[in-house]
């Protein structure tokens, strides 16, 4: 072959994958974090940390972004059979490039939305994301697909990476579960929680006259504040407790603590308390109860009560 011909075969290579990189960039199939010219705006709002979590609602499904596609040579197929779904992996995020450009369902996307793209989760359907190194948990509405490359589970709006503390590394490793429309429809779409690193021994917010008034077992509130440590009620050595979730914001912790505390029998001996572990996380815990098997009896009401898994846990 002669120079010149192995020249413009180099140069129609380059021109081809160009043209590959630059038709995945615009058609919103990201590969996942900012790249390039993406990124954040020049002046990002400030209150971004008071922008809400989205609610969990049925939705009809989009016609067109629940079909099977291929992308990078790789078939999905949008998983549309009302499975549960949970996976554990990377996140990454997209912001201005893609902000006020379509996205799969037709909506345009809007990098201080509450929303992610998932490869095959349904459209529209809502996940819980939970950042595994803090416990940082938010509730988005999936309305995009991608991200396709590096193995990752899925690419965050700009606030919800801005809210899970993912900005700055660019990705971070998440859970993510899908709320499931049989949660919404019985109200306990915001009342589980992936479980998190093991936090450290708890502080137990406990109030001489609880503000959540429930007929059973007392519930101990907790106050935007931390309680002092002076406050602090440990658990008897050798007790064992059920723990229902674990969660960031703390009136969604009282609100659960409140209706497993409306379950429990008056005369149980046990009590539903809200306390502050690692990372701010309000665990909801019940118990002390003598053994395992007696706490492993009580979980099963009480799952099917609050649509949760509680969990045995030792003090």
């Amino acid at each position: 072959m002669s120079s010149t011909s192995a020249s413009l075969g180099r140069f129609l290579i380059v021109a081809l994958v160009c043209a590959l990189l630059a038709a995945c960039s615009g058609s919103g199939r990201r590969g996942g974090a900012y790249y390039m010219d993406d990124g954040p705006e020049a002046n990002p709002p400030a209150n971004l940390d008071a922008v809400p979590d989205a609610v969990p609602r049925i939705e009809p499904l989009a016609r067109g972004p629940n079909n099977p596609y291929s992308i990078f040579g790789q078939r999905y197929v949008p998983d549309t059979s009302g499975q549960p779904y949970r996976a554990q992996g990377p996140a990454s995020w997209y912001g201005k490039k893609y902000h006020g450009k379509p996205t799969s369902n037709g909506e345009r996307y809007d990098m201080y939305g509450m929303t992610a793209a998932h490869p095959t989760l349904p459209i529209p359907s809502y996940v819980r994301v939970t950042r595994v190194a803090t416990g940082k948990t938010v509730v988005l509405r999936i309305n995009d697909r991608g991200p396709f490359l590096g193995g990752r589970v899925i690419d965050l709006s700009y606030v919800a990476a801005h809210k899970l503390g993912v900005l700055s590394p660019g990705s971070a490793e998440v859970i993510v579960e899908r709320i499931m429309p049989q949660q919404i429809a019985n109200g306990t779409a915001l009342t589980a929680s992936a479980p998190a690193a093991a936090p450290s021994p708890p502080v137990a917010a406990t109030l001489a006259a609880p503000s959540l008034a429930v007929a059973g077992p007392s519930v101990a509130t907790l106050p935007l504040a931390a309680a002092p440590a002076s406050s602090a009620t440990p658990a008897a050595a050798g007790s064992v407790y059920l723990q229902l979730g674990a969660f960031s914001d703390p009136a969604r912790a009282q609100a659960i603590a409140a209706r497993a505390a409306a379950q429990m029998p008056t005369q149980s001996g046990v009590s539903v308390n809200v306390e502050l572990g690692a990372g701010n996380l309000h665990r909801v815990r019940v118990g002390p109860f003598a053994n395992a098997e007696a706490a492993t009896q009580a979980a099963g009401p009480l799952e099917t009560a609050l649509g949760v898994a509680p969990r045995v846990t030792g003090p």
